[in-house]
């Protein structure tokens, strides 16, 4: 892109026609004529390159002023490019793998496997944020620390199975090592996605009192409830050694789970299928977005000491020309 940083200067412009005129009312009174008795007598060479030369003399002199007037208005070439700044996020995935989550109400998978297919989904959406993975059962284990690598990620996603921990729901525990995890992390917004389809019965802190942890360091919980309402098909082995399904009564603790994402400024969200779960992560997909910031920085690169030196150049050029092989009679 060019850009002309003096503009004002281009008003001499202006100047150039007058001083043709001016130059042309001089020419006719001070013309001059040298008489022939005849035609033969001319120079051979009258009406070559030579004549053409010295009849276009001043033109030349009009295209040096040109571009010195040009060169005063400073023109630049400027070479553009945009700096955007990405202000990612912090995402702790905390997903429950007590033995509950092998009911079979998230057909035609259970619920952890489901889970497991909707998260990896999530993760593939994202885009310069920092996402790590946490499980609990009776206990908490961090499976992958924050982290850019989508890929090490996924791996340690579809690794996970459920058997890994002692058999429990420790949400209080899980939150706050969950909330360990990432109070010290840079980023502005730190966000926590809580899932689980249980009560709290175990580990030795309360989910409430792991919420205001999060809250006081400024992290945000999701909570999301996942498994039908009433009954859901659990598998269990009879005594063959053969796999059967029983129903059991599916029990969430809603109201506490409302109230540690409430403390901590998020939502509580409820799946009962495969579609709702989708669903949720989509939501929170649109709602935590990162923030994009662009700059604009211009190089410039001066092309006035070019126009400077071809005017300077042109003029010396008429200059010796006048002195020398297209000079005139007095």
């Amino acid at each position: 892109m060019l850009r002309l940083a003096a503009k004002p200067f281009l008003l001499l412009l202006l100047l150039l026609p007058l001083l043709a005129w001016w130059r042309r009312l001089l020419r006719r009174r001070g013309r001059r004529h040298v008489w022939f008795p005849a035609r033969e007598l001319l120079p051979a060479g009258t009406g070559g390159a030579l004549d053409f030369l010295l009849r276009h003399l001043e033109r030349f002199k009009d295209a040096a002023l040109l571009l010195l007037v040009l060169a005063l208005a400073r023109p630049q070439l400027l070479h553009t490019y945009r700096v955007e700044e990405q202000k990612g996020l912090d995402i702790l995935l905390t997903l429950d793998i007590s033995g509950s989550m092998a009911a079979v109400d998230f057909k035609p998978r259970n619920r952890l496997e489901v889970a497991k297919e909707v998260i990896a989904s999530f993760i593939e959406k994202r885009r310069d944020d920092r996402l790590g993975l946490v499980v609990f059962a009776a206990t908490s284990a961090t499976k992958c620390p924050l982290t850019v690598d989508y890929d090490i990620l996924t791996f340690y996603l579809q690794e996970t199975q459920l058997g890994e921990l002692e058999d429990g729901t420790a949400i209080g525990m899980a939150l706050a090592g969950s909330v360990n995890r990432i109070r010290r992390s840079p980023a502005k917004t730190k966000i926590i996605i809580l899932l689980t389809d249980g009560v709290n019965n175990r580990g030795e802190i309360d989910p409430r009192d792991a919420a205001k942890m999060a809250r006081d360091h400024g992290v945000k919980v999701y909570a999301i409830g996942v498994g039908t309402r009433g009954e859901a098909p659990y598998p269990v082995l009879d005594a063959l050694g053969r796999q059967r399904y029983v129903m059991v009564n599916v029990e969430i603790d809603e109201e506490l789970l409302r109230e540690v994402a409430r403390t901590t400024g998020g939502l509580y969200f409820r799946a009962t299928d495969r579609d709702s779960l989708q669903g949720i992560f989509a939501e929170i997909d649109r709602w935590e977005k990162s923030g994009v910031k662009s700059r604009s920085y211009y190089e410039t690169t001066e092309l006035f000491p070019w126009l400077v030196a071809l005017g300077l150049a042109l003029l010396l050029l008429v200059e010796a020309a006048r002195r020398s092989f297209l000079r005139t009679l007095p």
